[in-house]
């Protein structure tokens, strides 16, 4: 089973750090999600295992089964079994479903046993998630819906079974129904392979209570600073963060607050 180890951390984009010393450990079969405010580094984290050159890791490191994956290029990160669903996923004109995925396969050396196998997979896999029949031939993302280019990430990754999967908010975009396939979809995926781990990342609990958490994890102000099970994803729900934050000291987030509330405020008086 893959273990992705994380220890202490930090990174920075245009010289602001972001990520302030994070430790997080992911064993195979384990589902771990992490939940915070907006601006706590959360996509940040996602992006830096993944070796986006946008941010520079300025100390710690990241381990995949005790090899050095800050050493890696992106697509050797890929290769050696890690798997980010994006936020925003790009769009490709002149690309189509079918081909990305089944070069990316390729790439990954987990070529399709033949050209009819791979197609029977796709329809299979298209067919479970509720997309339209003609998805793998469509250009890749090109026109799509938000739900529908979430849901395309969720097929990229059940053809290439990756170890371990980060789902950078997921959730976003979807509609009741779209939500309860992806929620199933993951759910089947690490029922039928117990060695996969996701990274969940979101703002609501609400995708959870499809697939749920083994772990949950706060973040604020670039640290993880607690660590619960489903119960905790529950509580932030009903009760949200401004206790945490007071709790840990997370200055920069509540000056942030205050400082929006007095400007809300001002404007609101000038109207008056």
């Amino acid at each position: 089973m893959a273990k992705l180890e994380i220890k202490d951390l930090y990174a920075k984009v245009d010289d602001k750090e972001i990520l302030k010393g994070i430790n997080l450990e992911i064993n195979g079969g384990e589902i771990h999600a992490i939940m915070g405010p907006n601006g706590t580094g959360k996509s940040t984290l996602s992006a830096v295992i993944m070796g986006n050159p946008k941010y520079e890791v300025t100390s710690g490191t990241i381990l995949l089964d005790g090899k050095n994956v800050l050493e890696m290029e992106v697509d050797e990160r890929a290769k050696a079994g890690l798997f980010l669903a994006m936020q925003y996923p790009s769009e490709i004109s002149g690309i189509t479903n079918s081909d990305f995925i089944r070069h990316a396969m390729n790439a990954q050396e987990k070529p399709s046993s033949n050209l009819f196998a791979y197609i029977k997979e796709l329809e299979s896999s298209i067919e479970e998630l509720k997309m339209s029949n003609d998805m793998a031939h469509r250009y890749l993302n090109e026109g799509f819906s938000g739900g529908e280019k979430k849901r395309n990430e969720i097929l990229q990754m059940k053809m290439l079974k990756p170890s371990i999967a980060i789902l950078d908010e997921i959730d976003s975009g979807l509609d009741i129904d779209a939500l309860t396939v992806v929620g199933e979809n993951l759910t089947e995926m690490i029922k039928d392979n117990n060695e996969i781990s996701y990274l969940i990342i979101t703002h609501y609990q609400r995708l959870l209570n499809y697939i749920k958490p083994t772990h949950v994890h706060v973040m604020l102000g670039g640290k993880i600073v607690e660590t619960g099970n489903h119960e905790l994803a529950k509580k932030l729900e009903t009760e949200g963060y401004e206790e945490l934050k007071i709790k840990y000291n997370i200055i920069e987030e509540l000056k942030e607050k205050k400082k929006s509330t007095s400007v809300s405020c001002g404007i609101g008086s000038a109207n008056a």
